[in-house]
């Protein structure tokens, strides 16, 4: 029973991860999303068939039917990341229960739980791909999701307090670099990225997200410079990294905390 449920997650998460696709390529081109997909290159209509998750990619042999035209890699690992982080956040909420196949405890909570992990996972991905093709952070995507992580959050007894102020801060953290900088560090969407982390994650976490997801930056940077990729001053959008330890931190923000704390002492 718990390979089937794991099953339809991945499959729930491949889908999911197939909208977040379509999502990203239609916030991008300023189109709805009434009417069929099509194909970026040709602009004919995909059909349902050459429409599913990971496996039309290879059936294809990642060319478009009708003009041959390549299909991005970003589809399939999108759809692919998807299905295995949802995977990763059920099995994170209901782990005891699972172990010790126990009956679940403050079930309504753990669903709940679960929910806010699959939307933060489904709004950090459309954060990533997008800042990574286009260099920009949509205040249509952060906004209300800060809206949607702050309920969610007090519906699952998390101190509003302990919110505000961690969102306080991460956003906080951009602004002082936004306005330091007249805007040549840092862009707005980063500011509101940062309130939605604050506001997501509560404080520490926000804090360990932040460190971080600069260290993470440092070791790309780092890596780009030195193997000529990227020229000192080049542009690199901070979103990809913001998103990533946001991610991580979601999963294993206490144990991170704990063997920082263990280093330390």
């Amino acid at each position: 029973m718990l390979y089937i449920i794991i099953v339809f997650i991945f499959l729930f998460g491949l889908i999911i991860g197939s909208f977040l696709n379509c999502l990203i390529w239609r916030l991008h081109t300023g189109e709805t999303l009434g009417g069929r997909s099509k194909c970026p290159k040709c602009g004919k209509q995909i059909e349902w068939h050459d429409n599913i998750p990971v496996l039309s990619f290879i059936f294809l042999g990642g060319k478009c039917r009708h003009c041959g035209g390549k299909i991005s890699w970003q589809y399939p690992i999108v759809e692919l990341l998807t299905g295995l982080l949802f995977v990763l956040a059920f099995y994170y909420n209901f782990q005891f229960e699972i172990l010790n196949f126990k009956l679940i405890l403050n079930f309504k909570l753990q669903i709940l739980n679960l929910f806010l992990y699959w939307f933060m996972v489904s709004v950090m991905i459309i954060v990533f791909i997008y800042d990574l093709r286009w260099y920009l952070i949509l205040d249509i995507v952060t906004l209300p999701a800060c809206a949607v992580v702050f309920i969610l959050n007090l519906l699952l007894g998390m101190n509003w307090l302990n919110l505000l102020i961690s969102g306080i801060i991460g956003g906080s953290f951009f602004l002082i670099q936004f306005l330091i900088s007249n805007g040549k560090w840092i862009g707005g969407g980063d500011i509101r990225l940062g309130l939605l982390m604050g506001l997501a994650l509560g404080w520490p976490n926000v804090l360990i997200s932040l460190f971080l997801a600069y260290f993470i930056g440092a070791i790309v940077g780092v890596t780009l410079l030195v193997s000529g990729r990227k020229k000192w001053g080049s542009q690199i959008p901070l979103g990809i990294f913001l998103s990533t330890a946001t991610v991580i931190v979601m999963f294993w923000g206490e144990e991170i905390s704990e063997a920082y704390w263990n280093i330390i002492f």
